[in-house]
Parts: structure tokens; sequence; C-alpha cells
């Protein structure tokens, strides 16, 4: 039987409990970082102190100073920078190496739930303070969002979509590949026609969401799409676009084919997801219009090499469109960031191991990217995008205490982001010295 959206809402509390660290207070105690290097999302700067009440940065200041009643953090010896944010994450979702298409019949909404618990806490302790997830069951994203946001477990901060919106036998509808005599539910997320998209969108904001998914292209790890197709018609996407905008939410469209890219850009979307087959007429749109491009490399590299040595534990179909996708997105990522378009950093992690996404960072500088803006890609710019830009991506005062630290100059050396030594999120330290905090 499948869990209802009321049971599984229920069971979150119960994991929460189970979960939460003891003893944790409700706010964080008066707090002096001391930072050797600052890179505060705009400018670095040497031996500063930053001054933290409660869960917010209240001043930035030369020097290590000391505040009466306050902890001292000793980061003297490490590079300090904003908590990175993951733009297109997929919290509840991870790779098994068993046949995907058994996992879809046999695992429940519950299985799902408790998963996503420890891949939140994992996110969390790889550096990545705030997520935005773009795509996942909606009970679950929204009740993990609020099970975070309440301190019952740990995770990131999270920016949730629920399920991500398409047309009939498009990249998303669950029904794809299946049985027809099998249910895969895909009432409320497959839409046909712009009155029944204004009616999910409002219906997905009511239930807590806050953005909103389209795929008006075909998809890769889909069963028997086409990536270049753009598989929803203008007036649906406009549709979806409007209300969500009424509504003050934002839209993510997956796009890999350029019509898609082009014409979703031109219809308004926040950010286009993948962009695999953009050139310099999508570049030149995308540019004009102030939409993102969040390429997601890390889950390309991934299921390219999986598809060369496991081509069993993707979907039908996707091993080949894999091995078609992915080596192109380098090469698309490094001409639109040479053309100006905005760059946000975004994993699409379900393939690899979460807590890795940071591993995004150097194939950002492979396809072209300075370090810096690597960096910026995954604090400044991604909390634009996110519509955050006032509490999260920058360590100035009025921001949330969400930092991490390294030890090195990762401006030389990306790869130091991967193992981050130090994360505080809302002024807590949930990792110190390399390791988690204990609860």
């Amino acid at each position: 039987m499948r869990p209802t959206r009321t049971s599984l809402l229920c069971a979150l509390p119960f994991v929460a409990l189970a979960l939460a660290p003891l003893g944790q207070s409700a706010l964080a105690r008066d707090t002096v970082v001391h930072a050797g290097t600052l890179f505060d999302g705009e400018a670095t700067r040497s031996n500063v102190s930053i001054v933290i009440a409660d869960d917010r940065i209240v001043a930035v200041e030369d020097g290590f100073v000391t505040r009466e009643g306050a902890d001292v953090i000793d980061l003297s010896g490490e590079t300090v920078l904003p908590g990175f944010i993951d733009t297109h994450d997929h919290v509840t979702m991870g790779y098994s190496g068993k046949n995907p298409v058994a996992e879809r019949a046999q695992k429940t909404d519950i299985d799902t739930a408790l998963e996503a618990v420890a891949y939140a806490r994992a996110t969390l302790l790889g550096g990545f303070t705030s997520i935005r997830d773009v795509g996942g069951e909606t009970s679950i994203v929204v009740g993990l969002k609020k099970a975070i946001a309440a301190g019952e477990i740990e995770g990131p901060r999270m920016w949730v979509s629920g399920y991500p919106l398409g047309p009939t036998g498009g990249h998303g509808d669950p029904q794809n590949g299946m049985s027809p005599e099998l249910d895969f539910h895909s009432e409320g997320r497959v839409i046909d026609g712009p009155i029944e998209a204004r009616k999910i969108v409002r219906g997905m904001h009511r239930d807590g969401v806050n953005l909103i998914k389209i795929m008006p292209s075909g998809g890769v790890l889909s069963i028997g799409d086409d990536p270049n197709h753009q598989t929803m018609t203008d007036d649906e996407i406009k549709a979806v676009v409007d209300t969500a905008h009424s509504l003050g939410i934002k839209v993510a469209a997956h796009a890999h084919g350029k019509t898609a890219i082009l014409h979703a850009s031109q219809l308004g979307v926040d950010s286009i997801e993948h962009g695999s087959f953009g050139d310099a007429e999508t570049d030149k749109a995308m540019k004009a219009n102030g939409t993102y491009l969040v390429p997601t490399l890390l889950v390309a590299e991934t299921v390219v090499q999986i598809a060369k040595t496991h081509p069993e534990t993707l979907n039908p179909s996707a091993a080949a469109k894999a091995l078609e996708v992915g080596p192109i997105v380098m090469s698309n990522l490094g001409r639109a960031y040479k053309a100006g378009v905005k760059i946000a950093f975004g994993t699409d992690q379900s393939l690899a191991p979460h807590g890795t996404n940071a591993k995004e960072f150097a194939l950002l500088v492979r396809a072209g990217m300075t370090p810096r803006d690597a960096i910026r890609a995954a604090t400044v710019n991604a909390a634009d995008l996110l519509g955050a830009s006032d509490v999260v991506g920058s360590l100035t005062p009025g921001h949330y205490a969400d930092l991490v630290a390294v030890k090195g100059d990762p401006f030389a050396d990306i790869t130091l982001l991967e193992n981050v030594d130090f994360v505080m999120k809302g002024g807590d330290v949930v990792k110190a010295d390399g390791k988690a905090k204990e609860s």
C-alpha cells in the first residue's frame, strides 16, 4: 500500500526525534570567529573577526577582536568562506547500483524519507548550508524542509520545488516505460494545457513549495524521451511562469535542447538547468533575459562513467543518451561563461554520493571559470538565484552565520573545497577540525 501524504508527514517527526542533536539550543551563543583569510563573497581580507549574535553576523572587523562572554573560534590559520549553496540538488534521491525500474516498484515514500535524512546531513557536512531541491515527492521535501528549519534534524536550508511539472510522456512523467496496468501516480505532476498548469502551480504553492520546476525538454535518465525535443508548449510554459511569479516564487526549467532553452528563457524562467545543447543564440537570449544557467557538470561526469561501466543500473535508453549528452556539457558551460551568461552552482546530485557536491568546483574551473567565479557561483550568484541575497551567500552583517573554512588557499587549489575543515550553519558549529560535531 502506498503511504499517503498524511502518513508521510506524520513519520518525519519520529525520524527527527531519533536524529536531532541532544541538548541543541534554539539559538547559538554569541560567537567571534577569527579568520586568517576571509572571502566574504566579494572581496578577500586578512586577519579579520566575524562577530555573530545568535544566528546572524552582526559585524566583520579588522584584527582579532573579542567580545565579553562570547565564544572564540580560532580559524586564524584557515580560509573562511560563505557556506556553499547547491541550486540543483535532489536530496531524496541516491544511486544504489540496483535495477532502477525494480526499485521504483519496491520502494515506498517512507523509505525515501528515511534515506533523505542521512543525505541532508551529509550535504551539510560537505559545506553546503543551503540547497535548492528541484525535484522530489512534494510531501517529503516540504516535510524535510520544515524539520530542518525547526532544528529537529541536521541539514541545509532548503528551497524546494516538489514534483517537477511536465507533459504526458515527457521527462518527469513517472508512467514513462511502465506497464499501463500499473499506476505510478502522475496526477499532480503531469500538466497538459495552460489551465491545468495554472491550477497545479497554485496547489503546489499552497502545499509549501518555494519554487516550481518544469520539464520543457526531454531528459537523459528518463525512459524513451529525447533531450533535443521541446515537449511543453509555449503557452504551458508561460502559464507556469506567470502563475509562479504572481505568487512570488521562481521557476527552474530543465532544458537540454536548443529550442526549449531559447523558448523557456524568452518566456521568463529564472534558470535553465543543464542547457546541454545551447549555442551562441541561446547564450545571447539568456544574457539579455537575465536567465541563470545551472550547468550540473558533476552529474554529467558521473552518469557517463556509470553508462560506460554499469549501464544496466540505469533506466532503459538512459545509457545511450548519457554518452551523447555528457561529453558536451563542459564545452557548453565554457562558451556560455565567456559570453557573459550568469552561472549558478548546481550538481544535480543524485548519482554521486551526497556530501561530495563540492567536486563540481573543479569541473567548473576545468570548463574555463576562474576559481573566484566558481566560488561566487556557489555563494553570491546562487543566493541571487534563490532570491535570498539578503540572508545567505555572503559573510556580511545581517546574513545568517553560514560559513565554511579550509586549510590552504582554494583560489590556488580549488579541490581544497572538497574537504572542508569547518562548517557553521546559523551560528551552530556542525563540523570542526574535519570532524562532525558530536551530538
